[in-house]
C-alpha cells in the first residue's frame, strides 16, 4: 500500500510545461471604428524547405498600408503583398526547391520592396490613378529575421520581458524626433504624426530600409500598421505578448484594445512565436 501511494504522488505532481517546439503565428486585419473601408493587407506563410542538414523552416510576413486618403490605397497595399509575395516565391522558394544555391535573402528582399515600388508606380500612371502604400516584410530563415521596410507599419521583437522596435518610422514627426526637436509625448500627440515622407507607390526613388537580426533571443515578433501602435503603446504591446496565450489570442487582444482605445485607423496584426530555446 505504502508503494502504491508514493506511485500515485508522483504521478500526480505537476508535469513540467512543454517546450515550444516550432514556429506558429496569428493574423487579423480589422476594420477599427471609424475607417468605411480597410485598406490594409496582409501576407502570412510558413513552409519548410529542403536544406543541407534537413528540413528548414522558412516564414514571410508582410503588412501593408495603403495610403489614407489616396485613391487605390488599398489595391496599392494589395498589390504591394503580391509582388513581394511573388518575388520571394520565384527567387528563393523555387531555386532551393529544385535544388539550387539560394540567392542572398537580404538583397532580394530589398529587390522585391524596390519591384514593388516599380510596378505599382506604373500601373498608377497608367490608370491615371493615385496609389501609395506603406509596406513591412520580415522573412525568417536559418535563425535569423531580414527585413525590409517603407513607411510606418511596425516590426518589433519580444524577449526576455522586453520589447525591442526593429523599424524606424519613415514619417516627418519621427524625423523630429530623432533630431530632438520633439519629446516622444509631443510626436504621440502630433497632428501630422502620420506624414510620412516616403511610401511604396508614390515615388520613383525611394530609399528601402534594410536589415536582419538574429532570432536568438527573442520569443515573439509582432509586425502591425499603425491602427494599432497608434492607439496601444509599447509597454502595452509588451504587457500582452508575454501573456503565455496562442498568437491568434493575442492578435484578438490587441485589436481590442486598439478599438478600446478608439479604433481610428484600420487595425492589422501579426502576431510569431517562435521556438523556445
Amino acid at each position: 500500500m505504502a508503494f502504491w501511494k508514493r506511485r500515485r504522488q508522483k504521478t500526480e505532481a505537476p508535469l513540467p510545461e512543454a517546450k515550444r517546439k516550432g514556429m506558429s503565428f496569428g493574423v487579423i486585419s480589422d476594420l477599427g471604428r471609424v475607417r468605411p473601408t480597410n485598406q490594409d493587407n496582409v501576407f502570412a506563410l510558413q513552409t519548410s524547405l529542403p536544406g543541407p542538414n534537413g528540413q528548414v523552416t522558412l516564414g514571410l510576413f508582410i503588412v501593408a498600408d495603403g495610403m489614407g486618403g489616396h485613391i487605390g490605397g488599398a489595391t496599392a497595399s494589395g498589390r504591394a503583398v503580391e509582388i513581394v509575395t511573388g518575388e520571394v516565391l520565384q527567387r528563393l522558394v523555387m531555386p532551393v526547391m529544385r535544388g539550387d544555391p539560394p540567392p542572398a535573402v537580404q538583397d532580394l528582399l530589398r529587390d522585391a520592396a524596390m519591384e514593388a515600388n516599380r510596378r505599382i508606380l506604373a500601373e498608377a500612371a497608367q490608370e491615371h490613378n493615385d496609389m501609395g502604400t506603406t509596406l513591412t516584410a520580415g522573412l525568417l530563415l536559418a535563425g535569423r529575421c531580414y527585413v525590409a521596410h517603407v513607411g510606418d507599419c511596425r516590426l518589433y521583437s519580444y524577449g526576455a520581458g522586453a520589447i525591442q522596435r526593429r523599424t524606424r518610422d519613415h514619417s516627418m514627426v519621427a524625423r523630429l524626433l530623432e533630431l530632438g526637436q520633439i519629446t516622444p509625448e509631443e510626436a504621440h500627440r502630433h497632428p501630422k504624426r502620420n506624414y510620412l515622407y516616403q511610401s511604396v507607390g508614390q515615388q520613383e526613388d525611394i530609399e528601402v530600409e534594410s536589415d536582419s537580426f538574429s532570432l536568438d533571443d527573442c520569443t515573439h515578433l509582432l509586425f502591425c500598421s499603425d491602427g494599432l501602435w497608434g492607439m496601444v503603446e509599447d509597454p502595452m504591446l509588451a504587457a500582452v505578448l508575454c501573456c503565455g496565450q496562442e498568437p491568434q489570442e493575442i492578435c484578438e487582444q490587441l485589436v481590442a484594445r486598439a478599438n478600446e482605445a478608439g479604433g481610428e485607423d484600420n487595425i492589422s496584426v501579426i502576431v510569431v512565436a517562435l521556438p523556445e530555446r
